[in-house]
């Protein structure tokens, strides 16, 4: 799988599907956590090594801690272009 915007979306919406946190009104910059999509710490952590195993690498090892789905697609695009 390649590290588009759209490659992306697609491992991070069937995440959420199949851990039933995917919500009908879901768009890029909704917040993965709290008042957004609500995952917890452990399926954090399951989707930043589902996002290294389909994209290999995980925009949570960079220290960083990205709060939406836009926000892993532009590390994904960094990654691309080597910035």
């Amino acid at each position: 799988m390649g590290n588009s915007p759209a490659d992306v979306e697609q491992t991070i919406v069937a995440f959420l599907t199949r851990t039933n946190k995917m919500r009908d009104d879901f768009h890029a910059d909704m917040p993965l956590y709290a008042d957004g999509v609500g995952l917890d710490s452990l399926e954090t952590a399951e989707l930043s090594a589902l996002l290294e195993d389909d994209h290999g690498s995980d925009p949570y090892s960079t220290g960083g801690m990205p709060q939406t789905m836009a926000e892993i697609q532009a590390f994904y695009a960094r990654v691309e272009t080597g910035n």
